[in-house]
C-alpha cells in the first residue's frame, strides 16, 4: 500500500508517509456559554513562515505556548516563534522524512516519527537529539507524548502500536493493534487511555497501562480509512477524521457518533484537525482544497473559511491560550501560515472542565 494516505508519500530519497495531523488547546469540548449565542470567528493571516525545502507535514505548538515545531519531508524540524516569526533551532537527525512530532509536556522535549522506521527524542533547548528509538519494521507515521511525558506511543504502517519508555528508550509493550497502516495515535488527559486509529476503518481505545483493548468504535455504515484521531481537551469525547471527506465526535464510553462534520475536502491525505477553545468551542480541520476549516462544535455549522495555501492544508494546531491557529501544506507551498483573531472577535473562553 502507498506510505501516503495521511501525508502524502513522497517517491524519492526524502521519504515521507505523506498523511497526519492534529493537536489541541486545553479546555473542553463542549457548548459555547448557555444562554449566549456564540460570535463567529474572524480569524485573519498574520504570519507566513518559510524555510522547509519540501513538503510539511505537521505543525504543534509547545504546551507553554512559546514556540511552534513544524516537521517536513525535508527531514527536519524548525522552530519559530509564533508571535514573531522568528526562527529558533533547526532539528536534524532524521535519515528520510518526518510525519508526525510531540511535545512533552514541560515544552522542553519534541519526540519525533519519522520514514526512517525511528522516534528521535530532541532536547529543545539546544537543539540536540538526546535518544533513537528502534523497533517499528515500516514508517512511523504518528507519535504522542503521555501527559506525565515518561512514556510516548507511536503507531506504525507496520500495523502496530508501540509504547516506549522515555528515560531507558525501550520499547515496554507492542500491540497487534491493526490489520492496516496506524494513522494517528493519542492520549487522553490523564494518560490512562490511548486512541489509534486505521486505515482498517477502526478507531481502538487502550489501557496505556495493560495494553487491553477496552473498545473498538466502527461506523457501520461506512468501513472507510480513519485518517485521524484525538480526544477532546476534557478527554470525554473522541474527534475522528475518515477519508470520506467527514469529521466526527465520538463518545468513546457508550461508541456513539454525536456529531458529524462535513463541507471540507478530505478522502486522499491523513489531514489533521484540532479543538479551538480559547474563544468560542470550534472544530479545526485542514483540507485539500487548500483550505483551513473551522466549524461550530455544537451546531456543526462552518463558520470560517480559511485560504492561502497553495498546496494541501495538510496540517492545523491552536495555540493553548491565544486565539492563533497554524497551517502548514504540502509540496506546492511549503509554508507554515499563522492566523489570528482577537479577543472580541469570538465568544468568550471556554471553561476548563
Amino acid at each position: 500500500m502507498e506510505p501516503a494516505g495521511k501525508r502524502a508519500k513522497t517517491d524519492d530519497g526524502g521519504g515521507q508517509s505523506s498523511m497526519k495531523g492534529v493537536s489541541s488547546g486545553g479546555g473542553a469540548a463542549g457548548g459555547a456559554a448557555e444562554g449566549k449565542k456564540a460570535l463567529n470567528p474572524n480569524y485573519q493571516p498574520s504570519l507566513i513562515l518559510r524555510g522547509h525545502e519540501r513538503a510539511v507535514s505537521t505543525v504543534k505548538f509547545s504546551p507553554d505556548g512559546k514556540w511552534l515545531a513544524s516537521a517536513s519531508a525535508d527531514r527536519t524540524i524548525r522552530l519559530w516563534s509564533p508571535n514573531t516569526g522568528e526562527a529558533g533551532h533547526i532539528l536534524r537527525g532524521h535519515a528520510l522524512g518526518i510525519s508526525d512530532i510531540s511535545w512533552s509536556h514541560d515544552s522542553q522535549y519534541l519526540c519525533s516519527g519519522s520514514d526512517d522506521k525511528c522516534i528521535n527524542i530532541w532536547d529543545v533547548a539546544n537543539g540536540t537529539k538526546l535518544k533513537t528509538l528502534k523497533g517499528h519494521t515500516n514508517y512511523v507515521f504518528c507519535v504522542n507524548f503521555s501527559p506525565a511525558s515518561n512514556t510516548i506511543v507511536s503507531g506504525s504502517f507496520d500495523e502496530s502500536v508501540r509504547i516506549w519508555d522515555v528515560k531507558t528508550g525501550r520499547c515496554i509493550r507492542t500491540l497487534p493493534a491493526h490489520s492496516d497502516p496506524v494513522s494517528a495515535v493519542h492520549f487522553n488527559r490523564d494518560g490512562t487511555l490511548i486512541a489509534s486509529a486505521s486505515y482498517d476503518g477502526l478507531i481502538r481505545i487502550w489501557d496505556a497501562q495493560s495494553g487491553q483493548c477496552l473498545k473498538t468504535l466502527i461506523d457501520s455504515e461506512n468501513n472507510r480509512p480513519v485518517s485521524f484521531v484525538k480526544f477532546s481537551p476534557n478527554s470525554k469525547f473522541i474527534l475522528a477524521g475518515t477519508l470520506d471527506n467527514t469529521l466526527r465526535l465520538w463518545n468513546h464510553e457508550t461508541g456513539k457518533c454525536l456529531k458529524t462534520y462535513r463541507g471540507h475536502k478530505n478522502d486522499k491525505y491523513c489531514i489533521f484537525a484540532a479543538f479551538s477553545v480559547t474563544g468560542g468551542k470550534w472544530i479545526v480541520s485542514g483540507s485539500e482544497d487548500n483550505s483551513v476549516y473551522l466549524w461550530d462544535l455544537q451546531s456543526k455549522e462552518i463558520v470560517q473559511r480559511l485560504e492561502g495555501h497553495t498546496d494541501v492544508a495538510i496540517a492545523v494546531d491552536c495555540h493553548p491560550t491565544q486565539n492563533l491557529i497554524a497551517s502548514a501544506s504540502l509540496e506546492g507551498d511549503r509554508s507554515v501560515r499563522l492566523w489570528r483573531a482577537s479577543p472580541s472577535s469570538s465568544s468568550s473562553a471556554a471553561d476548563n472542565e
